[in-house]
């Protein structure tokens, strides 16, 4: 029984990455920084325009 423990902490693994897939909360540092880049004048909305499609990947 010494892999019991190994085994509950591959489900915990795969638990909490099906329930973070697609969440908001990874995608959160991606729009803080494009919103931080926003307030640029002139060119932050386009400077800003990777993180906004890093965010969309994320959390479409």
């Amino acid at each position: 029984m010494a892999y019991l423990p190994n085994v509950k902490m591959t489900i915990a693994v795969l638990v909490a990455t099906a329930a973070l897939s697609g969440c908001g909360v990874m995608a959160a540092p991606c729009r803080v920084a494009s919103a931080g880049i926003k307030m640029i004048p002139v060119v932050g909305h386009v400077a800003a325009a990777p993180t906004d499609v890093c965010a969309a990947v994320i959390d479409p």
